[in-house]
């Protein structure tokens, strides 16, 4: 048994030269696609191959159907995948330097694919160059693998079981996003504000501390456990604002050992696409 959620610095350390241990960078930011790569480039984990959000970690997006960052395909995942020299029995290590909320994503994808042994680095590329560990520059590559998908059934919903399932009580919907964002006090990405009728607020940057790191699972545990009232975690839906950062949510309520959530994979980018869906703003 591999490791599944989080690996610290320390560990991933003593593997940097382990040919079954592959590296992911996957800094990016929204405001500059192109920022995670020079970052990359200038300096990274040694043996890390880069992960672009939008080129590699999404599928194409359509204009009035689909959310900012749509599924990508699985056979076209899968040949990015083995690219990186990824297989079965790979041990995949993912990081960013936005306290994994870009990491989860990928760490997610994986888990959707069936590929159970993956992890976030706690902390990120942060926690990594503060305590002096080894840099490198320039890009890198790992000789290709086989990776064969191996599709969860259900780890994800659509809008059509969205627009079902918010008015069901056996269902909770969580809201990764800022308070400020749900209530539709902001919105500084998506062109409508709000949030999906009859969802709870769980700000994701809420699942860490103020050093990066995940909050013990005890914590996460008493933050999760009253707002999943004892439903099933298959019951239990995490969406944001494209379907990244729901993805931290989904790691922090699985670390606090109350299961693994779905992902509504569209999330508010594409709710809003059709203008018929209803809106709440506020705190209800």
């Amino acid at each position: 048994m591999g490791f599944t959620l989080l690996i610290d610095k320390t560990e991933l350390s003593l593997h940097l030269n382990d040919k079954k241990w592959a590296v992911v960078d996957c800094r990016f930011s929204l405001d500059d696609v192109e920022r995670g790569r020079r970052d990359y480039l200038k300096a990274h984990i040694p043996g890390a191959v880069y992960a672009h959000l939008d080129e590699d970690l999404s599928g194409k997006k359509i204009p009035g159907k689909t959310g900012r960052h749509p599924l990508p395909e699985m056979t076209s995942l899968a040949v990015t995948l083995s690219a990186w020299g990824i297989d079965a029995d790979t041990q995949v290590v993912v990081y960013d330097d936005a306290t994994g909320t870009m990491a989860a994503r990928l760490w997610w994808l994986l888990q959707w694919l069936g590929h159970s042994n993956v992890a976030v680095l706690d902390g990120g590329w942060m926690a990594w160059i503060r305590s002096g560990q080894t840099a490198r520059s320039g890009r890198e590559s790992r000789p290709p693998a086989h990776f064969e998908p191996n599709e969860i059934s259900g780890a994800y919903v659509t809008t059509a079981q969205i627009q079902e399932l918010r008015n069901d009580p056996r269902y909770v919907i969580l809201d990764a996003r800022s308070g400020p964002r749900f209530r539709g006090e902001v919105e500084p990405i998506d062109p409508v504000a709000g949030h999906i009728p009859g969802a709870i607020s769980v700000p994701c940057e809420e699942n860490v501390t103020p050093e990066g790191k995940f909050h013990p699972p005890e914590i996460l545990r008493r933050r999760f456990e009253n707002l999943m009232k004892a439903i099933s975690p298959e019951n239990v839906i995490c969406y944001c604002g494209s379907g990244v950062t729901a993805a931290h949510t989904i790691l922090a309520i699985a670390l606090a050992g109350l299961g693994r959530p779905r992902l509504y994979a569209g999330s508010w980018s594409e709710w809003i696409t059709d203008a018929a869906r209803p809106i709440a703003t506020g705190t209800s």
